[in-house]
């Protein structure tokens, strides 16, 4: 049986088990700290805030999770999608590079240290991701960035590709690299520790509460929802790509990418020990990115992007699962058993970033692909910000509302041109000695 939850729950929603809904906001609340969205970048912002006696509530619209956080594939990187350091610190210079560089380098043992701290359950594996690399071209690409990294001191080390293969066991890859800093996590657990731990701290969460509307007032900023409103010295819009319609504006900030994500029933004994026996995840170096990993139970899990067209849903993950049983050579491949989708947001030069939205008032998005260890940082720098650092001394680029121009017709690039992205994946590979 297929489960296609397309708008609905992900396999990590599904296997979390039953567990009580926190309540929706019923009164009215003065606190020092609001935050719109129960994803990775609101539940850390949280914990981090209210660790610094900070009054902090949560207003999540749905439940905890239920965004882009309830939909990722669990991997946990520390370093950036389309950027290196040296481009980084090309286009930032030296200083807040530099700070921008250490703040993504400590991404992943942050997310991993506090799991260990707050003992949180979520089948976490900090034992190393692996980019390996589709065609030459791309493993130059990767040498050049591993030695970027490792000049920064980050635990990376380069793959040939007898390693690739040992360590992934798929075949066709030129070689690759590793960060042994980052990891895998059940998402949804991870962010449902967070909140607990938030909520120990002294923190409030409340579900089922969207927010209808974010207004400045005389000495602060006002948030209504349905049955509640809430007075805040300071607010931060932490809903990434699933804003609705609070801020229409800042919705054309960002370009929104849909991801198809599957998970097979498990695999037999038989073929799980050949296929990543170190238990790392994998992403690799295609435009249409290919990555696969395992769950706690077995299951193989890949996702990959769409192209527009009618029935996505139901296509698309069938076509994901045949490409994850050619890519591995499964012919044996289990049927697929979930298939889920979620929205990210991308932003134009592929970096996390803050908008100023006003005095007091601030959004962190678009963390590009590298959400959970990304948005965990994002959340523990808001928070020193919610208690009085300068936006300006964040290590993250802010700046005021830029909508992109021509959003209407560019925020559908990214899918229009994945038929060309495959095409050059295919013949780059083809170059492949």
């Amino acid at each position: 049986m297929v489960h296609k939850n397309a708008h609905g729950a992900s396999l990590w929603h599904a296997v979390r088990g039953d567990r009580p809904e926190r309540p929706a906001l019923q009164d009215r609340l003065h606190v020092d700290l609001a935050i719109v969205g129960g994803g990775f970048t609101g539940l850390s912002s949280a914990l981090h805030a209210a660790e610094k006696a900070l009054c902090v509530a949560v207003l999540e619209a749905e439940i905890i999770a239920w965004g882009a956080t309830g939909r990722n594939a669990g991997f946990v990187v520390p370093n950036f999608a389309r950027k290196d350091p040296d481009s980084i610190l090309a286009q930032l210079g030296p200083e807040r590079g530099g700070r921008l560089i250490d703040f993504a380098a400590g991404s992943a043992d942050l997310v991993f240290s506090l799991i260990r701290r707050h003992g949180i359950d979520c089948d976490a594996m900090q034992n190393g991701w692996i980019q390996p690399a589709h065609s030459p071209a791309a493993l130059e690409k990767v040498k050049s960035r591993a030695g970027q990294w490792a000049r920064h001191g980050r635990p990376v080390v380069t793959l040939d590709r007898r390693q690739v293969e040992t360590m992934t066991g798929a075949r066709g890859y030129t070689g690759g690299w590793m960060d042994r800093s980052g990891g895998l996590l059940n998402p949804v657990a991870y962010a449902l520790g967070l909140a607990d731990a938030a909520e120990k701290a002294g923190g409030r969460i409340f579900e089922r509460t969207p927010v209808t509307s974010v207004d400045r007032i005389s000495d602060g900023w006002a948030l209504k929802t349905p049955s509640g409103s809430v007075h805040a010295q300071k607010v931060l819009l932490a809903t990434n790509a699933y804003g609705g319609s609070l801020n229409p504006v800042l919705q054309r900030t960002y370009l929104p990418l849909k991801v198809f994500q599957i998970a097979t029933d498990p695999l037999p004994p038989e073929i799980r020990t050949r296929l990543l026996p170190g238990g790392q995840g994998a992403g690799d170096t295609r435009r249409n990115l290919f990555t696969f990993r395992f769950d706690a139970d077995n299951r193989l899990i890949s996702g990959g992007m769409h192209i527009f067209g009618p029935g996505a849903d139901a296509r698309v993950p069938q076509a994901i699962w045949r490409r994850l049983a050619r890519y591995l050579n499964l012919p044996d491949l289990p049927p697929l058993a979930f298939s889920w989708s979620g929205m990210a947001a991308v932003d134009p030069d592929f970096l996390p970033r803050l908008v100023d939205l006003g005095p007091g008032l601030i959004a962190g998005f678009a963390c590009n692909g590298r959400g959970i260890a990304m948005t965990t940082a994002m959340g523990k720098t808001l928070a020193d910000w919610a208690s009085g650092t300068d936006i300006q001394d964040l290590p993250l680029p802010f700046g005021p509302l830029s909508p992109i121009p021509l959003h209407g017709l560019i925020r559908y690039a990214p899918n229009m041109l994945l038929p060309w992205s495959m095409l050059r994946d295919r013949l780059e590979a083809s170059e492949t000695p």
